[in-house]
């Protein structure tokens, strides 16, 4: 999922123009879709967690293989966008939660650890995917080989997960968690700042080109973004336990606004790589951060997949809504100005809602939470 950014605009597939002449916004569309994660608990029997993951790697990994053979949009639609999306959600969450389980004090560390992983990825399997591609494989074949590479790597790890606590009797849904305030100011601010944060990662590389910039070098600009989002993944695990994951979820935020911000204003390579950079490292502590904060709230570590589950259903609309609102903004004004702006202030207010959701949660402003 973390590579999908860089493979929209791909080589072709064989007699297939009308996937190619595709407009950017639409694309961006079909990226967005696919990373809603709506995700179930953690919440399993012994055993069934690694069941459930292995089922669903496999399916995950179907989804890739009709990816190589889609010929149109509504195609690709299907296979990367709903069945890849749901797929991958289905199978984070739970994942990731079972990791919350086996820890309390050092909770954020740990979890940011495993989301550090998946930047690993968006770095190697775009630069595979991409010199694949400029070979004689073919792209029907180039995607059948990632998919190959995903199975060796997701289906191992599927069979040696497993979750620590056992199970509790409830649904997937928790409507009682929608009376805590604090969970539901962290859903929004969470909302907001992945809503501002996406629309650079699909238009760092438009922005390039249209400013000078090499195709070759724009392509690379997401791998630079994914390199540099793994230590800003993993230092805001650690360093919330330290300092209060709330607060570095507050500067991730924040910080990541600012950049966005001046984004607009980088009119050389080296200054769009810098940029490019610095908004990865910060805009990979909000997705850590996200999952932390998220796993935070509930006093039942058992309810740590439910919590996360229905906060990341919820901000998976912010991806839906980001890529076609910035492509309509770049169509409409011919400039990349007004996403910068759009960026920018949705990670501010994102930000901004951190401090009431402290404040409702019983601690002060500058309080190590």
């Amino acid at each position: 999922m973390e590579s999908s950014e860089a493979n929209q605009t791909p080589k072709a597939p064989e007699n297939n123009a009308r996937l190619d002449t595709q407009p950017p916004e639409s694309q961006g569309d079909v990226t967005s879709i696919e990373k809603t994660e709506p995700g179930p608990s953690a919440d399993f029997p012994d055993g069934g967690l690694q069941a459930w993951t292995v089922a669903i790697t496999i399916l995950y990994v179907f989804s890739i293989m009709m990816n190589s053979l889609c010929k149109t949009l509504w195609q690709l639609i299907l296979a990367q966008g709903i069945l890849s999306g749901l797929s991958a959600g289905m199978t984070f969450s739970p994942s990731l939660a079972a990791v919350g389980h086996y820890f309390q004090k050092k909770r954020g560390a740990a979890m940011g650890l495993g989301v550090a992983g998946s930047s690993i990825g968006g770095v190697v399997l775009p630069i595979a995917l991409n010199e694949l591609l400029h070979t004689s494989v073919g792209f029907g074949w180039a995607v059948r080989i990632v998919g190959f590479i995903v199975l060796a790597l997701l289906l191992p790890a599927s069979m040696f997960i497993k979750s620590r606590l056992p199970p509790r009797k409830s649904s997937l849904f928790m409507p009682l968690a929608f009376k805590q305030p604090e969970y539901v100011i962290l859903v929004a601010a969470c909302f907001f700042a992945t809503l501002g944060m996406y629309p650079p990662l699909f238009y760092f590389p438009s922005f390039g080109i249209a400013n000078g910039m090499s195709t070759k070098l724009a392509f690379y600009l997401v791998a630079i973004l994914n390199a540099a989002s793994f230590p800003g993944r993993l230092i805001t695990g650690f360093l919330g336990d330290k300092f209060g994951r709330l607060n570095m979820m507050f500067f991730a935020a924040a910080s990541s606004g600012i950049i966005s911000l001046c984004w607009q204003a980088c009119d050389t390579n080296a200054s769009l790589i810098v940029v490019t950079a610095l908004f990865g490292f910060c805009s990979g502590a909000i997705i850590s951060g996200t999952s932390i904060v998220l796993a935070s709230v509930p006093k039942d570590p058992r309810n740590i997949g439910t919590y996360m589950g229905m906060g990341f259903g919820i901000t998976a609309f912010s991806t839906l809504i980001a890529p076609p609102v910035s492509g309509a903004m770049v169509s409409r004004y011919d400039s990349f100005t007004q996403v910068s702006i759009f960026s920018g202030v949705s990670c501010l207010v994102g930000a901004a809602l951190i401090i009431p959701a402290k404040l409702y949660a019983g601690h002060g402003v500058f309080s190590a939470r």
